[in-house]
C-alpha cells in the first residue's frame, strides 16, 4: 500500500493565499476579507484530489516564543506586522482543517519547519514518501530521495516539486545540507538572519563549491585576499550565529502516529457551517456536493471580469462598511415559505388587469427573459412586472417578432410616460433587447444594480447576491428552469411559461424591494449627486452606442493577418539562427535555458519563484538593446499576440443581423468609475507600438457617405491633478497653454524652457503620470533605464517644485484615514477598508488607491458627462451620426459627411463643458476625422 505524506507550512501557505488575492480581494456581504481562508481552502483541496495523499498534516508557529531568539534576539525582528485581515483569517482556517479532520501540529518554543522537520525524517523512516508543502526555500537541507518540497502553483503557475537534484541545482552545491551553508553566508533577510555582511548568494556558492563547508571556508579565511578575505573575517561571528538560525530543528518533541495523521472522513456539518459563514458557494458544493448550495443565476448583472480582447478589465477592489440598515447573514426567505402573489399573464382579461395596474402606480419595477445574455442576439422570452412587493407578473412574449411586437405596443404608452419610473437591475439591457423590438422607454429611470454600485463599489452587484445581502431572500436559480451551464444548456424559450413566471416575476419583485433598500443609502453615502446626474442619465446613452455597433474592415484584418504571421515568422527564424539550435519558442523554460546557459547573454539572470529563468517583457526589453536576439523575441511576441487576440478574433465578433461590432460597455466593474468593454474589449486595444495602432484602420464607417470622427481630452489627468492640487506651477502652465512635460522638465532641470531637451521632456513626461501612482525612484530608474542616484533626484526635484502635488498627496492619505474613503469632485467615492493597516504592504496599496482615485474617477465622470451631453445636443439639432465608441478619454462618431463641419463644434462644446475644474483650469477636447479610427484619432 502506497504511503504518502503531506506535511504544510501553514502560516507561509496562508500569507501566499492571502497576498495572492490583495489587489482584488474576496469581500463577503459582512465586510470579512477571506483572501488566507479561500487560497488555502483551495491549496488543500487540490492537494487532496491531484496527490491522492494517505496522510496529512497541518503545521503551525509556536505561540510561545522561539527558541532561536534565545540565540539572537534580533530574529525575525524586521518582519512588518501581519495584515489584520490575515490574521482574522487563522481561526477560521482552523475550523476549516478541523471540518477536514486534518491534524494541526505545533511544539512550544518551535517553529513550523521544525515540526515538519522532525515528523517528515520520522516519517521517512517508516517507509513514506514525504512532500513538505512550502514555498520556503530554507526546507532544501531536509530533502533526500524520500522527503520532497512541493512548492503549490502560484497565480496559475505550475506546481514544483523539488528534490535533491532540483535542490542541488537550484543552490549550486553537491549535498543538500550545504543549503544551510549558503544561508549562513548570504543571509536571510526575510528572518532578519545577517550572514556575512557584503556577501550574497552567488558568492556563496562559489565559495561553498572550492571549500565545501562554512566551517571550512571560515578555516580558510585568513589565506582568501582582498575584500572578500576581510569580509569573511570581520563576519566569523556573524556566520557561524546564521548558520545556526537557519538549521532546521529534526529533534523537536512531536510524534508521527500512523493513524492521526490518516485522511478520514470530513465533518460535513461543521465544513457547511464555515462555508456559509464565509460564502464559499463554489467550494462548497465542490466539496459536499450540490446540496450544499445552488449556483448563482447567470442573470443580467455586470459582464464578467476578463484580460483579453473579449471581456473587459477590472481594478482594485475594496468594500464599503457594512451600515445598520443591511440584513446581512445567510438566507432565511425563500419562494417557498414566502407569501406572495405572482401571476401568469396571457389572456385578454389578465392583460387588462395588469394596464391597470401599471396605470395606478409612477414606479414600476421591469424586467426581461431572453433567449441569451448578449441583448443584441437575444430574443424576447418574456415580461415581468411588479408594482409592490412580492407581488408580480409575468407576460410570456411569442417567437413571432410581429406577435411580440404588438404585445410591447400596448405598454409603449406608458413607456413614454416621462414622469413614470422604471426600476431595472441593469435595465440598459432591457432597453436594448426592447430596441431590437423598437420599444423604447422615455421615463425617468433607477438602475439597482448602478445604486449598489455607487454604494458599494468594489462589491457584487449581480441580483442574487444582493438579495441574499439585503433581503435575506433567496431567489430561484436559473439553472432550476434551463439547467446548468455547458453545452446541453437551454434557454427560457425551452420552459412553459407556468414555470418561468415564478422566476421572471420574482426578478422583478426582488428589483422593486431593492430602491427601498438603496435609495437611502445613495443619500447616506452622499453619491445621490453621481447617480442622479452622471450614471443613470448615461444608460440611455450606452444603449444607443451598443444597438448602434462599428463597422469592421474584415479585408483589411484578413491581409494584416497574413503579414503578421510573415513578420513573426521572420523574427522567429532569427532567433533559431542566433540561438543555433531550433525549440521551442513559446516555453519560458526552453527560452531561458537558450538565453542564459547557451548564449550566456546575462551572467546575472533572475529566476522566477518556479526556479525558471524570468524572460518577460521587462526582462527582453533590457536585453534587447545590446542583443538582437531579445528584440527578435519581442517582436515575435508582439506580432503573434496582436494577430491572435485582435486581428483573428475581431472577425468572429460581428453581428450576423448587422454586420457590425457591437461592444457592451459595463458601468459597473471598474471602482474608479472608468467604463469597461467587453466582446470587443477596446480598452486594450493596443496604441503605443506601431504594429498596435495598426488595428485601429479595421475600425471604419458604415458606408461611403460618413466619416469617422475621433475627439479627446488634452492630458486631462494631469489638469485634474493641477486643479484639485492647486499647485502654482502646474496651474499655470495649463492656464498659459504650455506644454505640460516641457514646462515640467525646465522646473525639474532648472533651466529656461528653451533648454529643455527631448530627452529631459520625457523623463519628466514619466514622472508627471507616475509621480500621483507613487511611482518610486527605483521604478522610475526602471522605466527610463537610468541611475537610481539620477532618478531619486528627478523625484526629489519635483516635489519641490510642484509642492502642491506633494502636499495633496499628503492630505488625501490623511482624509483617506480618517474618513475611510477618498471621493471625485462630484462625490464618487472609492472605499479604503485597508487605509490604516499596520502591515506597511497592505496601508501602502490602499495610499496609492487614496491618491490617484480622486483623479482617475473624476475624468471618468468628465467623459461619462460629456457623452450625456452630446448625445442630447445630438437629438436637439437632429443629426443623423452617431456616437459608437468610448475608450478612455476618448470618443468615436460614425458622423454623416454633409454633417461633419456642424458637428464638430458640437462635440468640442460638449465635451469641454461637461464639468468645471477648480482654479480655473481649462479643459481641452482635440478632434480629427478620417477614413479609420487610426485616421481620425
Amino acid at each position: 500500500m502506497e504511503k504518502k505524506l503531506f506535511l504544510l507550512d501553514a502560516m507561509a501557505l496562508v500569507f501566499r493565499a492571502y497576498y495572492a488575492l490583495i489587489r482584488n480581494p474576496r469581500i463577503t456581504s459582512k465586510g470579512k476579507n477571506t483572501n488566507a481562508q479561500f487560497g488555502f481552502t483551495n491549496t488543500i483541496i487540490d492537494l487532496i484530489k491531484n496527490q491522492k495523499p494517505t496522510h496529512m498534516a497541518v503545521c503551525f508557529e509556536s505561540s510561545t516564543p522561539i527558541e532561536r531568539t534565545n540565540d539572537y534576539a534580533d530574529y525575525k525582528a524586521n518582519r512588518q506586522e501581519a495584515p489584520e485581515d490575515l490574521s482574522a483569517s487563522i481561526p477560521d482556517i482552523r475550523r476549516i482543517l478541523q471540518g477536514l479532520n486534518i491534524p494541526m501540529i505545533d511544539s512550544a518554543g518551535y517553529e513550523a519547519d521544525d515540526v515538519i522537520g522532525t515528523l517528515c525524517k520520522q516519517a521517512e523512516k517508516l517507509g513514506y514518501e514525504v512532500f513538505m508543502v512550502t514555498p520556503d526555500k530554507d526546507y532544501g537541507q531536509l530533502v533526500s530521495e524520500n522527503i520532497k518540497i512541493y512548492k503549490p502553483g502560484y497565480q496559475g503557475g505550475e506546481v514544483e516539486i523539488m528534490g535533491p537534484k532540483e535542490v542541488c541545482e537550484k543552490w549550486c552545491i553537491e549535498r543538500v545540507e550545504q543549503v544551510i551553508d549558503i544561508l549562513g553566508l548570504m543571509g536571510d533577510a526575510i528572518d532578519n538572519i545577517p550572514g556575512v555582511a557584503g556577501i550574497g548568494q552567488k558568492t556563496a556558492c562559489k565559495l561553498i563549491t572550492e571549500y565545501g563547508s562554512m566551517e571550512n571556508i571560515l578555516a580558510n579565511a585568513d589565506n582568501i585576499k582582498g575584500a572578500l578575505g576581510e569580509k569573511l573575517r570581520a563576519g566569523r561571528e556573524d556566520a557561524i550565529m546564521s548558520k545556526r538560525l537557519a538549521t532546521i530543528v529534526t529533534t523537536v518533541p512531536v510524534e508521527f502516529h500512523e493513524e492521526d495523521f490518516r485522511l478520514k472522513e470530513w465533518n460535513n456539518e461543521l465544513l457547511k457551517e464555515v462555508f456559509n459563514e464565509l460564502e464559499f458557494k463554489t467550494i462548497g458544493r465542490r466539496l459536499l456536493g450540490d446540496d450544499f448550495g445552488e449556483p448563482a443565476a447567470v442573470r443580467k448583472a455586470a459582464p464578467g471580469v476578463q484580460t483579453d480582447l473579449f471581456g473587459g478589465v477590472s481594478e482594485t477592489s475594496v468594500t464599503v462598511e457594512e451600515t445598520e440598515e443591511v440584513i446581512v447573514g445567510l438566507p432565511t426567505k425563500n419562494i417557498h415559505n414566502t407569501s406572495h402573489e405572482y401571476e401568469l399573464v396571457e389572456s385578454e382579461g389578465e392583460m387588462k388587469l395588469l394596464l391597470e395596474a401599471i396605470q395606478q402606480h409612477k414606479v414600476v419595477s421591469f424586467d426581461t427573459e431572453t433567449t441569451s445574455i448578449d441583448a443584441n442576439d437575444a430574443e424576447l422570452v418574456g415580461l415581468s412586472f411588479s408594482v409592490k412587493a412580492n407581488s408580480g407578473w409575468y407576460v410570456p412574449v411569442p417567437p413571432s417578432k410581429t406577435e411580440a411586437k404588438a404585445i410591447l405596443e400596448k405598454f409603449q404608452p406608458f413607456f413614454n410616460e416621462t414622469d413614470r419610473t422604471w426600476i431595472g437591475h441593469n435595465i440598459k439591457y432591457d432597453m436594448l433587447v426592447l430596441k431590437w423590438y423598437g420599444a423604447e422607454i422615455k421615463g425617468q429611470l433607477f438602475d439597482t444594480m448602478l445604486a449598489h454600485y455607487l454604494v458599494e463599489p468594489d462589491g457584487k452587484h449581480n441580483m442574487d447576491w444582493l438579495s441574499n445581502k439585503y433581503l435575506g431572500y433567496e431567489p430561484i436559480h436559473i439553472e432550476e428552469l434551463i439547467g446548468k451551464k455547458g453545452k446541453n444548456q437551454g434557454n427560457m424559450r425551452d420552459v412553459e411559461p407556468a414555470k418561468v413566471k415564478d422566476y421572471a416575476a420574482e426578478d422583478a419583485d426582488v428589483t422593486f424591494q431593492f430602491k427601498d433598500v438603496f435609495s437611502p443609502l445613495l443619500k447616506k453615502y452622499d453619491v445621490q449627486r453621481v447617480f442622479d446626474e452622471v450614471e443613470v442619465p448615461l444608460v440611455p446613452v450606452l444603449t444607443d452606442m451598443e444597438f448602434e455597433g462599428v463597422r469592421i474592415d474584415t479585408g483589411f484584418l484578413n491581409e494584416y493577418s497574413r503579414l503578421l504571421e510573415e513578420e513573426a515568422r521572420k523574427h522567429e527564424e532569427a532567433v533559431y539562427e542566433a540561438a543555433g539550435v531550433r525549440f521551442n519558442l513559446g516555453s519560458p523554460k526552453q527560452l531561458g535555458e537558450v538565453l542564459f546557459e547557451k548564449l550566456k547573454l546575462d551572467p546575472k539572470a533572475k529566476k522566477t519563484k518556479t526556479g525558471q529563468y524570468a524572460t518577460g517583457e521587462e526582462v527582453l526589453s533590457k536585453l534587447a538593446n545590446e542583443h538582437s536576439v531579445a528584440a527578435d523575441i519581442l517582436a515575435y511576441r508582439e506580432y503573434t499576440k496582436l494577430r491572435s487576440t485582435y486581428v483573428d478574433a475581431l472577425p468572429l465578433l460581428i453581428n450576423k443581423k448587422t454586420n457590425r461590432v457591437h461592444t457592451t460597455f459595463a458601468q459597473a466593474i471598474a471602482v474608479t468609475g472608468r467604463l469597461s468593454s467587453n466582446n470587443p474589449n477596446l480598452q486594450n486595444i493596443p496604441i503605443r507600438t506601431e504594429r498596435g495602432r495598426e488595428i485601429r484602420k479595421a475600425f471604419i464607417p458604415r458606408d461611403e457617405n460618413h466619416i469617422l470622427v475621433s475627439a479627446d481630452y488634452s492630458q486631462i489627468e494631469l489638469r485634474i491633478v493641477a486643479a484639485i492640487s492647486g499647485d502654482p506651477a502646474m496651474s499655470e502652465a495649463f492656464l498659459q497653454n504650455k506644454d505640460i512635460h516641457t514646462a515640467t522638465a525646465a522646473k525639474v532641470y532648472k533651466i529656461d524652457e528653451s533648454e529643455v531637451t527631448k530627452d529631459m521632456r520625457r523623463k519628466a513626461k514619466s514622472v508627471n503620470f507616475g509621480i500621483v501612482y507613487g511611482q518610486s525612484a527605483f521604478g522610475l530608474a526602471e522605466n527610463l533605464q537610468i541611475p537610481r542616484a539620477e532618478a531619486k533626484e528627478i523625484i526629489d526635484n519635483y516635489k519641490i517644485e510642484f509642492a502642491g502635488v506633494t502636499r495633496y498627496m499628503d492630505e488625501t492619505i490623511n482624509f483617506a484615514r480618517e474618513h475611510g474613503y477618498v471621493q471625485t469632485i462630484l462625490g464618487r467615492k472609492r472605499w479604503l477598508r485597508d487605509i490604516n493597516s499596520a502591515n506597511f504592504t497592505v496601508r501602502g496599496l490602499a495610499e496609492r488607491n487614496a491618491i490617484n482615485s480622486p483623479i482617475q474617477g473624476t475624468a471618468a465622470d468628465m467623459i461619462k458627462l460629456a457623452m450625456v451631453r452630446v448625445h442630447q445636443a445630438f437629438k436637439e439639432h437632429g443629426f443623423k451620426s452617431r456616437m459608437v465608441l468610448q475608450v478612455h478619454d476618448e470618443l468615436v462618431f460614425d458622423v454623416v459627411k454633409e454633417e461633419l463641419e456642424a458637428i464638430k463644434p458640437v462635440i468640442i462644446e460638449s465635451m469641454q463643458s461637461a464639468m468645471t475644474l477648480p482654479n480655473n483650469i481649462p479643459i481641452i477636447a482635440e478632434i480629427g476625422e478620417g477614413i479609420n479610427w487610426l485616421e481620425a484619432h
